[in-house]
């Protein structure tokens, strides 16, 4: 999944050092192109930004949601990272916490529904795939 962000760092320092994501690759391959990589803990869903990699707008993804076995635990370890997210809410299909704050101003539930095994997000911070 490529992420058109407007600041390269920012971003990074956002899903690998706040978020606790893998950081997979961070190359620069010209002046004008950069791509970095990261992936949440147990996912095989990656996610890419950098520059000159995408035309997206920056904060145009939507929707974006990320699954997790455990979705309190999740809340739990990222708040304690720092990361701002909402209440779960628990549904009759599933339960969801929001993460608001990104640095790619892209508003995005976290989610955990209950047959998930696990999932990419800010809110996979350390359990899901």
């Amino acid at each position: 999944m490529i992420i058109p962000v407007s600041d390269v760092d920012r971003a990074k320092a956002f899903y690998a050092d706040q978020v606790g994501w893998a950081e997979d690759l961070d190359v620069r391959v010209d002046e004008h192109v950069r791509f970095v990589q990261v992936t949440p803990p147990g996912s095989a869903c990656s996610f890419a930004f950098g520059q000159g990699i995408v035309d997206g707008v920056p904060g145009s993804v939507q929707g974006l949601q990320v699954v997790d076995a455990d979705v309190e635990a999740a809340r739990a370890e990222l708040l304690e990272r720092g990361v701002t997210v909402g209440e779960v809410q628990h549904l009759d299909w599933g339960s969801f916490v929001g993460c608001r704050h990104t640095p790619t101003a892209t508003p995005g539930p976290c989610t955990s529904c209950p047959t998930a095994a696990s999932e990419p997000t800010p809110a996979g911070a350390g359990h899901g795939p």
